[in-house]
């Protein structure tokens, strides 16, 4: 290893499957200091002194980087926390949150609960953890002093949020926000669904996902991104679709992007792994907003990843207790928890549709972490965090979710067979996780760096 001769080399990650930013390739990764120092041949020499883990053929990717997770605490701990979901990600192999600013007591609204919520996640933190700050229709003044407190971005809904402290923003509120954001160079992340069409919409209480999916329509989606490109377009803002589930939408945003708006996108597991279809009545663990659509719908999420439209694929985490989980559609908590599964969801049908494993790892962790400026995340390659999955691609495994790590285990997983079994997780040449068993925390609390 004589390109790494001036570093004291303490590990190196071998594999005869590694995947780089150049392609999948037999190599040996060296490991200083938590940093990745060289990406050498599968059978260079080990430095005197450092550890060898030898993964034969499992392949060696990019520890994923989750931008959307709602972790909850502290308030709404009874749902979820720190402890428990960093150590999901941990096992499914995520090294990087980001949490979102709702579901938690207090909201990251203001830089004094940003910091609450900082001092919480500091003790339980199992991957690295950073957060997403919100706006609100009455917190303008408090962006400026949460982007400089280090918040990635700002998150705001354009339909009712599901929580009263996180009121939603009508279009001129939007407009205000938008513009104090694009003032210092930020990025407002949108629930976009739009009020009126929801309003509009029949809603039908009861156990028939029909009437839960007619309840949604893509009209609302897409309507809201219409909207959201109009404002964008105006203020030269730039702004990110979370969660998109609306096919319908997508002609939009990429006329927009040729128009050079400065809009990004991402869709979740569920949507691109679960199909209307399939979802039995009652069973409203596969509720969410906005809704899992038709498979046909699906198809086109699918091909939208492929030509780039769709930037990247995170989880949308968003549990509950199992209570909140009714047999009523109308009223049951809308959120999908799938913090530790979503690797193998989406490598099972990406591998049906003919993708690779590169592919996920550009959608996963690539594109999250260019999306939040984690310069440092992301890839393997020499400068970054020493951030890894080991995973054993072809080995196939049943959901069981008394084996999940999240508070509650609750999963519209359950019972399904995917491919993929993450064997370990590493954290800045740190093991964090073996065999789905998570160690002791060793994250990091992150700022924005750009």
């Amino acid at each position: 290893m004589s390109d790494v001769a001036d570093v004291a080399v303490e590990l190196v990650l071998r594999s005869t499957r590694v995947i780089t930013p150049e392609g999948t390739r037999a190599a040996s990764v060296a490991v200083a200091a938590g940093k990745i120092v060289a990406v050498l041949p599968h059978g260079a020499e080990v430095p005197a002194g450092a550890r060898l883990e030898d993964f034969g053929d499992d392949v060696l990717l990019p520890g994923l980087v989750d931008t959307h997770v709602h972790v909850n605490d502290p308030g709404r701990t009874e749902w979820e926390g720190f402890w428990t979901a960093t150590r999901a990600a941990a096992a499914g192999g995520i090294t990087t949150i980001l949490d979102m600013p709702l579901n938690s007591l207090p909201p990251t609204t203001t830089v004094d609960n940003l910091r609450v919520k900082q001092e919480v996640a500091r003790r339980k933190a199992h991957v690295d953890v950073g957060f997403w700050g919100g706006a609100l229709p009455d917190n303008v003044k408090d962006l400026r002093p949460l982007h400089d407190a280090g918040v990635f971005g700002f998150k705001c809904f354009l339909s009712p949020s599901g929580v009263d402290e996180f009121p939603h923003l009508d279009q001129e509120q939007l407009a205000a926000s938008l513009a104090e954001i694009t003032g210092f160079g930020g990025l407002m992340i949108v629930h976009a669904e739009d009020p009126h069409h929801l309003d509009a919409a029949p809603v039908v209480p009861g156990p028939k996902y029909a009437d839960f999916l007619a309840s949604r329509p893509r009209d609302a989606e897409n309507t809201a991104i219409g909207n959201l490109i109009a404002q964008a377009k105006r203020l030269g803002a730039r702004v990110h679709v979370l969660h998109l589930s609306s096919s319908d939408a997508l002609p939009l945003i990429a006329a927009a992007r040729a128009e050079g708006v400065r809009i990004t996108v991402e869709s979740c597991p569920h949507y691109l792994t679960l199909t209307a279809e399939e979802v039995p009545d009652g069973a409203s663990e596969f509720k969410c907003c906005p809704p899992i659509r038709e498979s046909a719908n699906q198809d086109l999420l699918w091909d939208a990843l492929a030509d780039g439209t769709i930037d990247c694929i995170v989880s949308d985490h968003s549990p509950s207790t199992a209570d909140l989980k009714t047999a009523d559609f109308s009223t049951a908590w809308g959120g999908i928890s799938s913090l530790q599964l979503g690797l193998p969801a989406v490598w099972t049908e990406a591998r049906r549709r003919g993708r690779t494993l590169e592919d996920v790892v550009r959608w996963m962790s690539e594109a999250p972490a260019r999306l939040a400026g984690l310069a440092q995340k992301g890839a393997i390659e020499a400068g970054r965090d020493a951030d890894f999955a080991v995973l054993a691609p072809e080995e196939t495994f049943t959901v069981d979710p008394a084996e999940l790590h999240h508070r509650n285990q609750v999963t519209a997983y359950a019972g399904k067979t995917l491919h993929g079994v993450v064997r370990s997780t590493w954290l800045r040449g740190v093991q964090i996780a073996d065999h789905g068993t998570p160690h002791e925390p060793t994250g990091l609390l992150l700022e924005r760096q750009n």
